[in-house]
């Protein structure tokens, strides 16, 4: 059973735009699901938990210092934190490690889980760059209610000025250092992203994603080039487990409308979460209805 605490009533436009605006940003780092042919426990299979506490001392990343983050037990449900302004302040700061120099936020989500892969880091690597699969991708409408289609097409571009298509990106392309570019679509809105490679050995991925380009909900501005960010931590417990962890952050300047939408923050975190270890986002029921 999930439990939900929701905080006020979701208008129906905010709803749709904060799910639009994260699901731009986290879905590009999409891993294709069960991409090493291993079968998950049925354990795993169930519908995560969802956690809605907040730490004082704000999110603890995986960078290297203590304390860390907290992971769940392999058998036991991933843990998704939605966290307030009211709780950490305006002047948040961003951990040193992700490189964002910017205080505070509107829209702060992190995720900590245990996955099964043996395939080692090749097949991982080459799901990051395989932007053209998140074409199809779907999530839980909570004004609509019913699951959707929010991806309409995606792909790898050569480099951002351009805009010319290329093919998906190659596992050796996922290296430290590099920067890569891409386009989303999908049904209201679309833009350029950067996904800058941090980390990149057989133990630890690391990678950062944000916008490049202005996101519009038809001519209005929803967020300026840099308001979306978000940073991925894949690391390597054992031969056949990793631990996963990301945070997504929206900057204090966005647009208030995709401000206090706990719902679809909770909804396109658990869709992404999904896929990243191979559990099918419309598995009913949904997270948020």
């Amino acid at each position: 059973m999930i439990t939900v605490r929701a905080k006020g009533r979701l208008l129906r436009s905010r709803d749709a735009l904060a799910l639009l605006a994260f699901l731009l940003l986290s879905s590009a780092a999409y891993v294709a699901r069960n991409a090493n042919g291993l079968q998950l426990p049925t354990r795993v299979l169930r519908l995560e938990k969802l956690i809605d506490a907040e730490s004082p001392l704000g999110p603890q990343l995986p960078c290297g210092n203590e304390p860390g983050p907290s992971y769940p037990a392999l058998a036991n449900s991933a843990v998704v934190k939605s966290w307030s302004k009211s709780g950490l302040g305006d002047n948040w700061k961003p951990p040193g490690c992700t490189g964002w120099t910017e205080a505070g936020f509107t829209t702060l989500v992190t995720v900590a889980a245990r996955f099964p892969h043996t395939s080692g880091t090749i097949d991982l690597r080459q799901h990051i760059g395989a932007i053209s699969q998140l074409k199809g991708l779907r999530y839980w409408s909570t004004t609509k209610k019913r699951w959707q289609v929010l991806i309409v097409d995606a792909y790898a571009l050569s480099d951002a000025e351009d805009g010319k298509r290329r093919r998906d990106f190659a596992p050796d392309e996922i290296k430290e250092g590099n920067v890569l570019y891409f386009e989303q679509v999908d049904n209201l809105s679309k833009g350029i992203y950067k996904m800058r490679i941090l980390e990149a050995s057989e133990t630890r991925l690391v990678f950062g994603i944000e916008n490049l380009s202005t996101i519009r909900f038809h001519l209005l501005p929803i967020f300026h080039p840099g308001e979306l960010r978000s940073m991925y931590f894949l690391d390597r417990e054992s031969d056949k487990v990793w631990r996963y962890y990301s945070i997504l952050r929206t900057g204090r300047n966005a647009n208030g409308l995709i401000a206090g939408n706990e719902s679809s923050s909770i909804n396109r975190t658990v869709a992404f979460y999904r896929f990243m270890v191979g559990i099918p986002s419309t598995r009913e029921p949904p997270a948020a209805p």
